[in-house]
């Protein structure tokens, strides 16, 4: 079992977004003042020093921002509440067992395309041309189709790392591809020493339970707040 000890590092995760834009991902960061902002190319996600989010209007960069934070976030003037999504945040620090799958495929930039694609098609989250580059993609190809891929997304501090692009095809659900992928997502983190977190949209019950069946537990209820110009 991984172990984390100090207390810090766990509360990082209670704001993600700015904790992994102030440190282990700050090469990302393109904000300015009080606000943390994730390059464009990456994603939508940005956060701001707590009584400054009014200056999160001059960070749109394409014309919309993601919050994921304890709380939902009234809009700041110059801006407006697109969408707000309930989300529960989840850890998996119990053991973590490696495995060999010789299905499982390492992603790369000659399967951007392709990712992007199976993203924006099954909306596990917000997806942008250099997602892909946030850190290892695995994808299981079925006759040569890329069927169903997952991977990693933000570090908030130094042994924290997050599952992310859970998705599969319509046409292949239910093989259980996504199990196995994960599996293989979760070793590679656990192989580097860090602990894996997730978040789930808190009504996807199915996903919550196939999750659960793979050693995550949850951590605390968060919010996505999807903001664009008022």
């Amino acid at each position: 079992m991984i172990e984390i000890s100090q207390m810090v590092q766990l509360n990082s995760l209670d704001r993600p977004v700015w904790h992994s834009l102030g440190g282990p991902q700050n090469a990302l960061d393109v904000g300015t003042g009080s606000v943390r902002r994730l390059d464009p190319a990456y994603g939508p996600f940005a956060a701001a020093d707590p009584g400054n989010e009014g200056d999160l209007a001059q960070h749109l960069h394409g014309g919309e921002i993601w919050l994921v934070e304890p709380e939902a976030l009234p809009a700041p003037v110059g801006l407006q509440v697109l969408r707000e999504a309930p989300l529960l945040q989840m850890i998996a620090d119990g053991p973590i067992v490696p495995i060999e799958d010789t299905e499982i495929v390492a992603l790369g930039r000659a399967d951007a395309a392709e990712m992007a694609d199976l993203a924006r098609a099954t909306e596990p989250g917000p997806w942008a041309p250099q997602t892909w580059r946030y850190g290892q993609f695995h994808g299981i190809r079925i006759d040569g189709r890329l069927a169903a891929m997952a991977g990693e997304r933000m570090r908030p501090a130094a042994h924290l790392a997050e599952l992310s692009g859970v998705c599969t095809w319509p046409e292949f659900r239910g093989r259980g591809l996504a199990a196995r992928l994960i599996r293989k997502v979760m070793a590679g983190m656990a192989a580097r020493g860090e602990v894996p977190y997730l978040h789930s949209y808190a009504s996807n019950v199915s996903a919550i339970r196939l999750y659960e069946s793979l050693g995550f537990r949850a951590r605390r209820p968060m919010v996505a707040t999807l903001l664009g110009p008022a």
